[in-house]
């Protein structure tokens, strides 16, 4: 996918119509983006249940509408407006809905109380990154992360 159509197009209005856009929001999902799809590569995981341009497994879609969503109306209500189609299983939309994947990966790091790093600061991004979304049981390193990035985006 072409990044720049990705982050005008996509990513860009999706953040400023839910109300949380900051470059650095920006940056984060396309750094993730890059590592987790190769900017839309893939769709759905090889051999896993990941789904979407960010590669979110459906377990974590679904936790994030139970245990953080129900209490977050405004949020929730900002997410739902862009689902295509309400079907029981809202995360198969990730995979082709880019618009819902995105509000959704927004909200994923919406959760965590960590301020992100400064926009430029790709490796603050990159641990941010990993921390949170791939964590410490995931199989991607920073450095891996940034090269993606760098690669995908730059």
């Amino acid at each position: 996918m072409n990044p720049d159509h990705l982050k005008i197009d996509i990513v860009k209005p999706v953040l400023e119509a839910m109300g949380w856009y900051s470059r650095a929001a920006e940056e984060l999902l396309l750094l993730t983006c890059a590592q987790e799809s190769h900017c839309g590569e893939y769709l759905h995981q090889i051999n896993g249940p990941a789904l979407g341009i960010y590669q979110m497994e459906p377990l974590t879609h679904d936790d994030i509408w139970a245990n953080y969503l129900i209490y977050k109306d405004e949020i929730a209500d900002s997410v739902s407006r862009w689902e295509l189609v309400k079907e029981p299983d809202r995360a198969g939309q990730m995979k082709g809905n880019l618009y819902y994947a995105t509000a959704m990966a927004r909200v994923f790091y919406l959760r965590f109380s960590e301020s992100l790093p400064e926009a430029d600061d790709i490796k603050g991004l990159a641990k941010y990154y990993k921390k949170y979304w791939n964590t410490s049981r995931g199989d991607a390193t920073v450095e891996q992360a940034i090269s993606n990035y760098k690669r995908f985006m730059k």
